[in-house]
């Protein structure tokens, strides 16, 4: 299923000409002439990427932004806009835009940021990821020993220059430390700029991290500021660093050591002054030994080091934070669940969280909007969650070579759980929306073309 674009431009000849571009590529594409009209057509039929000029008629591209970030967070948004000035694009990734263009503009130039915007909303990982408007960031949940501790390293450090390393698996909530430090610090009013490296390919690094002049490359009509330089006097959070390139990493070095740098194609070097924040799932000391990551990087960029534990190490905290999503999801989905009871708490305080708080939020998220009680109780959470155990004799006969039983394989044992569960989901998805897979992939927060492959794969609906 291709990609589904929406363009906004109140020029019904620019509308024309980027919708039919955009369809030679293989992309899905619908036309809004303002933001209101946008905001109806993402409301009812959904999109993967947003393109919006910024000055419009009713409703402004950065008034639109605003209101894709608060309502459709996981739905990437490029500003086109003529005035390139580096102030017009600090605003626009402050409130959130997943990048910018200026015109006139190379159709290849647009067409590499959608592809890039398109695999973005695929991971569901934002490049740029900014807080609801006129509120800070979300307290950081807990108050065992350990997020206690970590607290008080983000009190004792946040308003330091000195570089921080925040390291964690996957979903441990290493983009909330670094929105706490940024927010607790005299720069909270300057530009947070947030991006995700194992978004960019390896051949456009340095042009997203320095910028680059006019004509530096085929397709670079206008000159373009980088991250770098759109995070002067704020903070710059590299997220995955641990996916620069090893050829870039010497020159991220030297911009952070000096200060400075200079864009793609140009000569002069521009000094900035950004408190940066990295972050990776990977262990970087491993990666030093296999050569894939400099070692004076490593410790340039490890000055304050942060270490998030995973969920299943920090179980005390899960009813708390069972409490705070229960809160947040009865405001943002109009719901009453009024509590979650014991043998609910039970199962999910019981469940090793693979996926770490993000898991667990996506999991209450779903249940809260499923609920039709105003109580949650095990039977309401996912198969996952609430199936009986397999016994240790079972597993020791299902995980044995060569020795037949009824339920097979240890691995054939996981995949049919995998796939009842997601299944279930949704089956339940498609009832809450009438049967409406756009809806319903965003409620399951996976794209519409990876529910329409598992519906078929089901068969619970044909291809269309």
């Amino acid at each position: 299923m291709a990609d589904r674009v929406l363009v906004v431009d109140d020029e019904q000849s620019l509308r024309k000409v980027l919708a039919a571009t955009l369809q030679r590529e293989g992309y899905e594409v619908q036309v809004a002439s303002d933001g209101e009209e946008a905001l109806a057509a993402l409301d009812r039929d959904g999109a993967d990427v947003v393109v919006t000029d910024l000055v419009m008629p009713r409703m402004d591209g950065l008034s639109l932004l605003r209101k894709v970030v608060a309502s459709h967070p996981d739905v990437p948004v490029i500003v086109v806009t003529a005035h390139g000035r580096v102030d017009s694009a600090v605003e626009a990734m402050k409130a959130g835009a997943f990048d910018f263009v200026t015109k006139p503009f190379e159709h290849s130039e647009l067409k590499t940021i959608i592809a890039k915007a398109a695999r973005q909303s695929d991971l569901n990982a934002r490049n740029v990821i900014p807080d609801e408007p006129g509120r800070r960031f979300t307290e950081i949940v807990g108050k065992g020993q350990r997020m206690v501790e970590l607290q008080q390293v983000i009190a004792k450090v946040a308003d330091a220059p000195s570089t921080v390393l925040i390291q964690g698996e996957s979903g441990t909530g290493k983009e909330l430390v670094a929105t706490a430090l940024h927010e607790k610090s005299s720069r909270r009013d300057q530009p947070f700029i947030k991006i995700n490296c194992a978004a960019i390919p390896r051949e456009l690094v340095e042009a997203e991290l320095f910028g680059f002049e006019k004509g530096a490359f085929t397709g670079a009509v206008q000159s373009k500021p980088g991250r770098f330089e759109l995070a002067d006097g704020g903070t710059l959070f590299l997220d995955e660093i641990g996916e620069i390139p090893i050829e870039m990493q010497v020159k991220l070095l030297r911009a952070i050591q000096e200060s400075e740098f200079e864009r793609v194609g140009g000569v002069k070097t521009t000094r900035v002054v950004v408190r940066l924040i990295a972050a990776t799932s990977r262990d970087l000391t491993k990666e030093i030994a296999a050569g894939r990551f400099r070692e004076d990087l490593y410790y340039r960029l490890n000055v304050v080091p942060i270490q998030l534990p995973p969920l299943r190490e920090r179980r005390e905290d899960i009813p708390l934070l069972v409490e705070h999503f229960r809160q947040k999801y009865n405001a943002r989905l109009k719901k009453n669940v009024e509590r979650i009871e014991d043998d609910a708490l039970a199962a999910l305080s019981g469940y090793s969280w693979p996926g770490n708080i993000r898991e667990l939020e996506n999991v209450l998220e779903r249940t809260i909007l499923f609920a039709e009680r105003p109580v949650i109780r095990a039977a309401d959470l996912p198969p996952s969650l609430r199936a009986t155990p397999i016994s240790p004799e079972e597993l020791a006969a299902a995980s044995s070579p060569g020795v037949p039983t009824a339920p097979g394989s240890l691995r054939e044992i996981v995949k049919e759980q995998v796939q009842a569960i997601e299944r279930d989901l949704i089956v339940r998805g498609l009832e809450v929306t009438n049967g409406n897979v756009t809806r319903t992939a965003k409620l399951l927060k996976i794209s519409r073309k990876s529910l329409q492959m598992k519906m078929k794969e089901f068969g619970l609906r044909g291809e269309d």
